[in-house]
């Protein structure tokens, strides 16, 4: 019979203010990458949305669904981040930033183009989801990467134990 090696449990050491401030500029870069003078208008017709059903906006609870949302992607890049550097050493910024990119096309790119290939609108949609995710990931990290947590440093022991 085989035993199960577990590792130690350990959390990574998040820096929970560039958390918050992530998360507030994906909010930021939403509002403005789809202000009408930005892209907007052009995702507005790509979508199928008119001038009148964009000026009802969004239902009440879009908005703090989408503060959620952001929150978690920082929470989790964050966490992410810290697990590659462990695991390959070097400079955080650039561990959070690759690891940023790899999520981005591992998973976000992916699964949208996956779903839009159903989407009887064909991918009209498509370059505005994955560019708006990209500006925004891209800054989540470079806020989460130049702002390391408090011990980030510490030894990190990586040993299986018997479990």
């Amino acid at each position: 019979m085989h035993q199960v090696a577990a590792l130690a449990p350990a959390v990574p050491p998040i820096n929970y203010l560039a958390v918050l401030l992530a998360t507030v500029a994906a909010m930021v870069i939403g509002f403005v990458y789809y202000h009408p003078k930005v892209m907007g208008s052009r995702w507005g017709a790509a979508i199928g949305h008119t001038e009148e059903s964009m000026a009802k906006g969004p239902k009440p609870w879009v908005y703090p669904l989408l503060v959620l949302c952001a929150f978690v992607t920082a929470w989790v890049l964050a966490g992410a981040g810290v697990l590659s550097l462990y695991f390959y050493g070097g400079s955080f910024l650039w561990n959070v930033l690759l690891t940023a990119w790899i999520l981005f096309v591992g998973f976000t790119a992916a699964r949208v183009v996956v779903h839009d290939a159903f989407d009887p609108r064909g991918f009209k949609v498509t370059v505005h989801t994955l560019l708006n995710e990209f500006l925004i990931i891209t800054v989540m990290a470079l806020i989460i990467g130049l702002w390391e947590p408090a011990g980030l440093g510490e030894a990190v022991d990586f040993r299986f134990v018997a479990g």
